[in-house]
């Protein structure tokens, strides 16, 4: 349940950011309100979700 994910940040929307996971490419867009995650962030990213938590790696 609390196991690390990773996502590349596919697309940022104004407030929005539209996450796509490493392993499993094929699913679904996650849309996160930027402020969930760290700032720096950028289209391309990497980041890991983890205890509740993105990480930009």
């Amino acid at each position: 349940m609390f196991e690390r994910v990773d996502y590349i940040v596919a697309k940022i929307d104004g407030d929005y950011a539209y996450l796509r996971r490493v392993d499993a490419p094929e699913e679904e867009l996650k849309c996160v309100a930027r402020a969930l995650l760290p700032e720096a962030i950028m289209e391309g990213s990497c980041l890991a979700y983890e205890m509740m938590q993105y990480t930009l790696l």
